[in-house]
């Protein structure tokens, strides 16, 4: 589930250029529903009726925390949001998208001991960019992503937005 914003009317009056949901994996949804006849077979014996009731809240209800829970990445006001964590986009060098055999290397072998991560499962493509802040002990974010190359060009797109209003 992701959203990009594209005019810069819609951008302005939102503030944000770029907005996306990490959320979970239809295989991990699925899975999240087999706990409705698991929970169901644990109350049968009370009251089928109930025990329906219980499975299919149970699996319902596990199914929106999940969604609820996942992180968003945004670029908005001249920040990058990346779950909870927040930066400027002054502080951050030239964002680098990755997928495939890059993206698995950036959050494997190639993964800095010293960087922030927003890395989730089920979700291949990655950014790196660099922190060029060198009050900052963090050297790089490294984030998942649906859609790297707009996530990226979100990030130019926003210091380049910062840079001139500066002078």
């Amino acid at each position: 589930m992701q959203n990009t914003v594209s005019s810069p009317n819609r951008a302005s009056a939102q503030g944000a250029t770029y907005r996306e949901r990490l959320s979970p994996s239809l295989w991990l949804l699925g899975a999240a529903a087999i706990v409705a006849p698991m929970v169901a077979l644990v109350f049968v014996r009370i009251d089928p009726a109930i025990s329906l009731a219980l499975g299919v809240a149970a699996a319902v209800g596990l199914i929106a925390l999940l969604l609820a829970a996942s992180p968003v990445v945004a670029v908005a006001d001249g920040r990058l949001h990346a779950g909870r964590a927040r930066i400027e986009v002054e502080h951050l060098g030239e964002p680098v998208a990755l997928s495939g055999e890059e993206a698995r290397n950036a959050r494997g072998v190639g993964l800095d001991p010293r960087g922030w991560y927003l890395v989730r499962g089920g979700i291949d493509p990655v950014v790196v960019i660099p922190v060029i802040d060198p009050d900052d002990p963090v050297t790089s974010w490294t984030i998942s992503t649906r859609t790297p190359d707009r996530l990226a060009a979100a990030v130019v797109r926003a210091q380049i937005t910062q840079r001139s209003r500066g002078r």
